[in-house]
């Protein structure tokens, strides 16, 4: 099994650039980090995670340019979002920036994506929550044949453009890996589908994960890998989700200072290390 981080980038703590050379240094293979474009002060929409909403919520870095400064002094680290929040983006310039870092990268992009829960935080993004899953599957249509297509065009209901020219293309071939979060029937439909690997949370447990793959191999993908997205510094929580055969398990590294942060990655590599995971 693979290790990774997952984390909230903000101004409040570990730079980019010196969280992803520390992560290659310790053996790590991926960083995946969170996204919000904001928060909107006035809000209904509870955090699923029950409680206040974290400080971090209301002070991520664009995930983009934190994976473009971790990339620089990388050479093999996994650049990651977990998750994109594709459904508030401008598809023709998150396809943009996603071939852009594949290419300063020379081809690390890992694109996870979600369908979020702030529903004040997409409304002011002018998309519509009653339909965000069917614009995120016209989306991910879309960002693939931008990728692709030398004059790429699409004509759906939610997403509608005409032959354009879009360059850079992505460096992986066809296009960086697509990482689907969510375990509902539609996640898994959108997976089966689009997705090149899941990306269950994890609070998932075992038995999801065996449903989800059963109902994968009903739509016909036997082949989906599975990333774990914010998992515990926890012996038995690793081996639980190595026991159900996951790919990729990624630690969730608090939001802190430099010396802090790094002094808990030593502990996050120490724990991995026991799993097999070689410095």
């Amino acid at each position: 099994m693979k290790f990774g981080i997952s984390t909230f980038v903000t101004d409040e703590g570990i730079r980019p650039d010196v969280l992803g050379e520390a992560l290659e240094e310790r053996g790590f293979d991926s960083l995946f980090l969170a996204e919000h474009s904001h928060i909107p002060v006035s809000r209904e929409s509870p955090y699923p995670g029950g409680g206040d909403l974290p400080r971090v919520y209301y002070r991520t870095l664009d995930p983009f340019v934190a994976l473009t400064a971790a990339a620089v002094n990388t050479s093999n680290l996994v650049l990651g979002t977990g998750v994109a929040l594709l459904v508030q983006r401008d598809v023709i310039h998150t396809a943009k920036e996603v071939a852009s870092l594949d290419l300063v990268s020379r081809g690390r992009v890992a694109l996870g994506v979600g369908v979020g829960w702030n529903r004040e935080e997409m409304a002011n993004h002018g998309t519509d929550p009653v339909t965000r899953g069917a614009l995120m599957d016209e989306q991910l249509e879309a960002l693939k044949a931008i990728w692709t297509q030398d004059e790429a065009s699409y004509h759906g209901k939610h997403v509608n453009f005409d032959p354009i020219f879009a360059w850079p293309k992505p460096v992986q071939k066809p296009n960086p890996p697509i990482y689907i979060g969510g375990d509902s029937r539609a996640a898994v439909r959108r997976l089966a589908r689009f997705g090149d690997a899941w990306m269950p949370i994890s609070t998932t447990s075992s038995e999801a994960i065996r449903r989800v793959r059963g109902e994968l191999a009903e739509l016909g993908r036997t082949d989906v890998p599975v990333t774990v997205f914010g998992g515990a510094a926890d012996a038995d929580s690793v081996k639980r989700y190595a026991e159900a055969d996951v790919e990729r398990y990624t630690f969730m590294l608090p939001t802190l200072p430099e010396a802090e942060a790094l002094a808990a990655l030593d502990g996050f590599a120490r724990l991995a290390a026991d799993h097999g995971m070689a410095s």
